[in-house]
């Protein structure tokens, strides 16, 4: 073999193996790629909460198979901080103008029948929602939870102060409901005995003891708080006593169920 013909063979090899060198390069940068997916898939493995708090719920168990699709599956529920609640209150279409941004409310739930909570309206929904033809709105009330008493999932009776009134005169709703039997037999009705507590200023009727005889009075009523209503306007004094009832049982003296007026 002639010296020309040996620098063509080991350049041809040479090449061949530049080639191969070339070739295992790209499969290290291959594996490389490999194993950077190998360890992004192995640290994705781990699910951390995004917030600090108490776990609530838990849907999986450990060592679970969590598949990713379209919508993101729930693994944990976290209450992020349990002293501060807030309460989604139900509040049909009549009420929901009543209340207000800021506005105080007291509340009791079950498993504390003789403690009271505290908190205010925080934001009030405008989308409805419709059960059984009722059309009722979300007011979210926001409290405070230093004790922790309250946990999610409890159930809250609220009471709104949605007016207030100082120093007014006020009559039980029983002295607005009562109906002598011997007036109604004389045919002397109430001019208005329902008392609804989302209007003002509607009539009543009551009933007053004055030298062992009961005499009607008519009345002009404000606002109730379900027990008592508020008397704007009528002939009635305070001190006066004003009949609620009778006995279920009656006797031969038919007494008369009555108290001072406040």
């Amino acid at each position: 073999m002639s010296k020309a013909a040996a620098i063509r063979a080991a350049e041809a090899a040479l090449g061949m193996s530049e080639a191969q060198l070339t070739n295992i390069l790209a499969q290290v940068k291959q594996k490389e790629a490999t194993l950077r997916q190998a360890q992004i898939d192995m640290d994705r493995t781990y699910i951390r909460a995004p917030v600090t708090g108490v776990v609530v719920n838990r849907a999986v168990s450990s060592g679970q198979t969590v598949a990713a699709s379209l919508q993101t599956p729930v693994l944990f529920t976290i209450a992020q901080d349990l002293k501060q609640m807030q309460v989604e209150a139900s509040i049909v279409e009549a009420d929901v103008s009543r209340f207000k941004l800021g506005q105080a409310v007291t509340f009791t739930v079950d498993a504390y029948p003789g403690r009271l909570f505290t908190g205010s309206v925080k934001q009030i929904r405008k989308a409805p929602k419709t059960i059984q033809n009722i059309v009722t709105y979300v007011v979210v009330i926001s409290a405070e939870n230093p004790d922790e008493l309250l946990v999610p999932g409890m159930t809250a009776n609220l009471q709104v102060v949605v007016s207030r009134r100082v120093g007014v005169l006020k009559v039980p709703n029983m002295a607005l409901r009562f109906r002598p039997a011997e007036q109604a037999e004389d045919g002397i009705k109430a001019e208005a005995a329902t008392i609804n507590t989302a209007q003002s200023a509607t009539s009543g009727l009551v009933f007053v003891l004055n030298n062992g005889h009961i005499v009607p009075k008519t009345l002009r009523l404000g606002i109730t708080d379900g027990r008592d209503t508020e008397v704007v306007a009528g002939d009635l004094k305070e001190g006066e006593l004003i009949v609620v009832g009778k006995p279920s049982t009656q006797t031969a003296s038919d007494r008369t169920f009555s108290f001072h007026l406040r």
